[in-house]
């Protein structure tokens, strides 16, 4: 071996070992820990889940659009798995990403606005090429979250990408946020650039325990789909009906 070969080796391992290192830091930055892969992801139990589709969000181009992915299931069907799994893969790929629930993300919003720190914190989530928000719906929003989450939502509109994992059909949402007029105007800016992905099934961490699970509560219905976009423009004129028809 000559010296550049022995030379070659070492900076090799070494740009390994600090690649390696970035990774793990920016997984455990990120919130992401316990870490989930797609690989690790079992599809075979959600058949209901096109895996192309997911494969094609892992390279992130949704990302570089700043679109936003919502991913809708009763819970333990795997949202929350696939959401980390995406963020670990922007990890990955050099992107700074954070994730949350959204009760976190409201408290952390309410406790800046009554620091007067409303503007900083939105500027740390907005740093965040990917923002994971977690569990909409799960938990009740407090008074006057819904309007903080809207001016985070709003900030972020056409200029950063985020994920939203939700057992909440978007039809559902005023009564989630506690203010229909509020979820109307979320939905407006969540919808206009969206990938919706809806698993349905039993819940993945159930799966061992099927038989202790009450047989009535195993089919669980279809979250409703967001509703069709509106037209704009004049409506389409009606065409004459041909009586000579049958």
């Amino acid at each position: 071996m000559t010296a550049i070969e022995a030379i070659d080796i070492l900076l090799s391992h070494e740009h390994g070992n600090r690649e390696s290192r970035r990774f793990s830091v920016g997984v455990k930055t990120s919130r992401l820990v316990p870490m989930k892969t797609i690989e690790g992801f079992d599809f075979s139990f959600q058949p209901s889940l096109d895996r192309s589709r997911v494969l094609a969000l892992a390279q992130l181009d949704f990302v570089e659009r700043g679109d936003v992915v919502h991913l809708l299931g009763p819970p333990g069907t795997g949202k929350s798995h696939l959401a980390t799994a995406l963020g670990v893969e922007a990890v990955r790929a050099g992107k700074r990403v954070y994730r949350a629930s959204l009760a976190e993300v409201i408290d952390m919003l309410v406790r800046a606005e009554r620091d007067g720190r409303l503007p900083e914190k939105l500027r740390f989530f907005n740093r965040n090429s990917l923002l994971i928000v977690d569990e909409i719906g799960y938990l009740p929003v407090t008074p006057g979250g819904a309007n903080l989450f809207f001016q985070l939502v709003n900030s972020r509109y056409e200029k950063g990408a985020m994920i939203l994992t939700s057992n909440r059909g978007f039809a559902e949402w005023g009564e989630v946020f506690g203010d229909p007029v509020v979820a109307t105007a979320l939905l407006d800016r969540l919808l206009h650039h969206a990938i919706v992905i809806q698993i349905e099934g039993a819940s993945y961490r159930l799966r061992a325990h099927t038989d202790l699970v009450p047989e009535h509560t195993r089919t669980i219905a279809t979250i409703n789909p967001p509703p069709p976009p509106r037209r704009r423009g004049r409506p389409p004129k009606e065409r004459p009906i041909d009586h000579r028809l049958g």
